[in-house]
C-alpha cells in the first residue's frame, strides 16, 4: 500500500490503519497517482472533488496510469453504468463510505475459523457422546 503521511489531510483525528473519513487535496500528478492507489484498494466509497466544482461519489473500481491520459473508473452512487474521471481533474479525494474491510485481518479471519472448527468438533462429539459411540 501506498504512504499517506505526505498527503494533506483534513480529517487526522480518523482511525489508524482505516482511511475511513480523511481526505486528501494531491498538490502534484505523483500525488494523485498515490491518492488513487488509496482509493483502489480501499473497500468503499469515495467522495471526488473535481476543479469543476463538481462531486461525484461513488465505488472505484478501475485506474490507468499512462503519461497524459491517466484515469479511473468508477461506478457513481445511484447510477446504472460506471464513470471515467481523468486524474487532472481531480482536486480532491475523500474516503467517505464506511471502510469494510476495517479490522478484518486475515489473523482475526483465521482466529475466527479456528474457534468456529473447536466449536463445531465439541458440538460432534457430544452428539456421539449421546448416541453412545464414544
Amino acid at each position: 500500500m501506498t504512504d499517506i503521511k505526505n498527503h494533506a489531510v483534513d480529517h487526522p483525528g480518523s482511525l489508524a490503519g482505516s482511511l475511513e473519513g480523511r481526505r486528501f487535496k494531491p498538490t502534484s500528478m505523483a500525488e494523485i497517482t498515490e491518492a488513487v492507489e488509496l482509493a483502489f484498494d480501499y473497500r468503499g466509497d469515495v467522495t471526488l472533488s473535481l476543479r469543476s466544482g463538481e462531486s461525484v461519489t461513488g465505488y472505484l473500481f478501475n485506474r490507468q496510469v499512462a503519461d497524459d491520459n491517466s484515469h479511473l473508473e468508477l461506478f457513481p452512487v445511484g447510477q446504472q453504468s460506471h464513470r471515467c474521471i481523468p486524474y487532472q481533474s481531480i482536486e480532491s479525494i475523500a474516503f467517505t463510505g464506511e471502510d469494510t474491510a476495517n479490522g478484518k485481518s486475515w489473523e482475526a479471519w483465521v482466529s475466527k475459523k479456528d474457534s468456529d472448527r473447536r466449536a463445531e468438533a465439541a458440538k460432534i462429539e457430544a452428539v456421539t457422546r449421546t448416541k453412545g459411540y464414544l
